[in-house]
């Protein structure tokens, strides 16, 4: 069952009104004394149904989790879909510049403070939540990849994992970098995080950022899977075929 509901969100240009969207388990009706883990998605309007999706294909990860009867909830908020650049702005952490795009304010602390102090707030309040660290999981691509990676590593106390599919972390290398050096992580601390082998032409030094990322998160001894995806694309289709894995390494169960 999916369920959509407007919230507000605060933008820097004043509030916004943005479609909500939560998926419910089978089992949610039928067991209503359980509780469930949490999976927190970027780009909402991405997520589910094509008729929403920017590019009319979805994730698909209805089908997915009504096949696979994963126990979980997902709860997602649509982007910000402003012409003047509001989705790159709102899922940012950091200024950047770039050739297309210009100079880009980066907002994305203030995304994440709305999603851990409200929008999880709200979630856990209206539904039967597993609401705890180990039971929080959050995932995107592209830009919501790179804000995944942005959240478990800034977030570790609120997500104990995080998916970043195709992460766009050519837009701030050096403060990246910093970031993930100075992370405190939790022990059991798992993310996952890809690229597609047809995408490395986008970006000039994506190769090499790619690659350094993920060395310094080896270091810091998170539970990592990286990966390089054989002929994939930057788009939902691709990042499609990528659920049962990432599924995978965030619920693996030895982690707990």
């Amino acid at each position: 069952m999916i369920k959509k509901w407007k919230v507000v969100f605060p933008s820097p240009n004043g509030p916004d009104e943005r479609l909500a969207y939560i998926y419910l388990p089978d089992s949610y009706q039928k067991e209503p004394d359980r509780r469930y883990p949490v999976l927190y998605m970027f780009d909402g309007h991405n997520v589910f149904f094509d008729s929403d999706a920017t590019y009319g294909k979805c994730w698909g990860m209805k089908e997915y989790m009504d096949s696979s009867k994963t126990e979980l909830i997902i709860a997602a908020v649509e982007c910000n879909h402003s012409p003047d650049h509001g989705r790159l702005k709102e899922y940012s952490p950091y200024n950047f510049e770039d050739h297309e795009f210009g100079a880009i304010p980066g907002f994305g602390k203030s995304t994440m403070q709305w999603l851990v102090h409200t929008f999880k707030k709200d979630i856990d309040e209206r539904f039967r939540t597993l609401s705890d660290r180990d039971h929080t999981y959050i995932a995107g691509s592209s830009m919501g990849g790179l804000m995944s990676l942005y959240a478990v590593l800034e977030y570790n106390n609120y997500f104990s994992g995080a998916a970043a599919l195709s992460p766009s972390v050519w837009t701030n290398p050096a403060r990246i970098e910093k970031l993930i050096l100075s992370a405190r992580l939790h022990r059991n601390t798992r993310i996952y995080i890809d690229y597609g082998s047809r995408e490395m032409r986008f970006h000039r030094t994506m190769e090499r950022q790619f690659q350094k990322v993920t060395s310094l998160l080896l270091k810091k001894r998170v539970f990592l899977t990286s990966r390089i995806v054989p002929y994939g694309d930057h788009c939902e289709a691709c990042w499609e075929k990528q659920i049962p894995i990432f599924m995978n390494t965030l619920l693996y169960e030895g982690y707990r």
